[in-house]
């Protein structure tokens, strides 16, 4: 009993579940056409149940009524009686209309009888039916009124047997039923196609307001006019209401945008304002490095160190704040190969125990900054070199691929955790195993000096299971 309450309950909810996924206008169309369908089987039924009744209560009042009018147009002749009174021999009068032809003007069976159900006469191929009896009764098909015509006496009563067949008033009733049905069905699709039509269009302003919605979602442009419909409704409340959510939008998106602007003006002059003043300080510890003894030496080679690493700190965040305005340097070809080989060059004398390697094509040539693409690729084999043990192989190289300039830096550490894969370039994300203590803006700005020269940089899967691989994509220059 639980488990089969329990499957009623599943039934029931998936169809309730099913009825919620199907569209508005099908739903209110299908409720239409189901109430139509309700009305008009409640008035189909009461009216099948009267015209059946009256049918049937007009054909036994009109087999009856043939049965009354032959009984009194019919004359019995006496052929025979005994002296007791008894009758031998009875047969039609010649007075009396003929069976055959009152029975085809009236599609009837005729049949004269005795009490006992013996025939005096009948129509041609009349069938077999029952002794005759007072009141009436359906046999074989057909509907049967006897009425007795005269006593014999001893011998008993004469009956005359009139029927009529029941199989044209049950199909009358039956056309009835059918043509009730298609009624009913025709009624209940009619109104369901009548509840599409007035669904769609007293949805037509909700789908207009869809269309808007949809073309604001693809320009992004909050400030595209939303339709009123004409009729002051729920709908067109809506649409005042939507529109007044895209202006307070709007309004909230250009102040937004306008405080970012001044944020990235203020970084990038804030940043360009302070590679002045710290060049000097640079230059001053310089100074008093080489003048200085003991801990004094040392401590200014301390205050060199965070000196360096803080003008390292600005000219990341110059370069970042540039890209944010979209301030572009100069643009001129650039070899890859060359900037490739110039960066490990660079980083050889403080790459310890790894091991960096260049396999590059030459002539890969790109329009772009020079000082920028060399930090690209100087950040990208840092972070190789920051996040592996010593004696690692790290390898940076360079090809052309279908008109695209391909770098690629690989290494053989332990690899990216797939759970950090979409996080490595955002702006200060350090991983577990930086060993440096670095700011987290490197890859941030592969990414933004990568897009600055309408490439992409991507980290993608290693090749024969090293560890990670990082690779850049950039237009190559054109003619070449």
């Amino acid at each position: 009993m639980a488990s089969r309450g329990s499957f009623t309950r599943s039934a029931a909810r998936a169809t309730s579940s099913a009825y919620r996924r199907l569209p508005i206008r099908w739903r209110l169309a299908g409720g239409s056409a189901v109430l139509t369908l309700v009305i008009l089987l409640g008035f189909a039924t009461i009216v099948g149940v009267l015209t059946t009744r009256q049918i049937n209560d007009d054909f036994t009042r009109s087999v009856a009524s043939g049965a009354d009018d032959l009984k009194r147009q019919l004359f019995l002749q006496v052929t025979r009686r005994y002296v007791d009174g008894a009758v031998v021999d009875v047969k039609l009068s010649k007075r009396s209309p003929d069976l055959n032809t009152y029975a085809r003007l009236e599609n009837a069976v005729i049949r004269v009888v005795y009490e006992d159900g013996s025939v005096i006469a009948q129509t041609q191929d009349a069938p077999y039916l029952p002794p005759p009896r007072a009141d009436r009764e359906d046999y074989g098909g057909y509907r049967v009124e006897s009425r007795s015509i005269a006593a014999l006496g001893t011998t008993g009563t004469v009956w005359v047997q009139y029927a009529d067949s029941l199989a044209d008033t049950e199909a009358t009733a039956n056309r009835v039923k059918v043509f009730l049905g298609l009624g009913v069905l025709g009624g209940a699709a009619l109104a369901l196609l009548a509840g599409l039509a007035t669904a769609t269009r007293a949805m037509a302003p909700i789908q207009r307001l869809t269309e808007a919605a949809r073309a604001i979602e693809r320009s992004r442009d909050p400030s595209i006019s939303i339709p009123h419909p004409e009729a002051n409704d729920e709908v067109s409340e809506l649409a005042i209401t939507l529109e007044g959510m895209l202006h307070a939008l709007d309004e909230a998106r250009t102040e937004t945008e306008a405080t970012l602007a001044r944020q990235r003006q203020f970084v990038a002059d804030a940043s360009h304002e302070l590679r002045t003043p710290l060049t000097s300080v640079l230059a001053n510890l310089e100074l008093l490095e080489m003048e200085l003894e003991g801990e004094s030496r040392e401590a200014a080679a301390s205050a060199l160190r965070s000196s360096r690493r803080m003008r390292r700190l600005v000219a990341d965040l110059l370069l970042l704040a540039r890209a944010d305005a979209g301030r572009a340097a100069p643009h001129l070809p650039v070899d890859v190969a060359e900037v490739v080989a110039e960066a490990a060059g660079e980083l050889e004398p403080v790459a310890g125990d790894h091991m960096i390697s260049v396999a590059a094509q030459p002539g890969a040539e790109v329009d772009g900054a020079r000082d920028e693409l060399h930090r690209l690729t100087l950040n990208l084999l840092e972070n190789a070199l920051r996040h592996t043990d010593p004696g690692t192989a790290v390898e940076a190289t360079v090809e052309r691929v279908n008109g695209e300039i391909v770098l690629s830096v690989e290494d053989d550490g332990p690899g990216i955790p797939p759970e950090l894969r979409d996080k490595v370039f955002e702006r200060f994300f350090r991983g577990a195993g930086d060993r440096s203590g670095s700011s987290g803006l490197g890859l941030s700005i592969v990414r933004a000096v990568a897009r600055s020269h309408s490439g992409s940089v991507s980290l993608e899967e290693p090749l024969d299971g090293r560890g990670a691989r990082f690779v850049v994509r950039l237009p190559a220059r054109a003619g070449r």
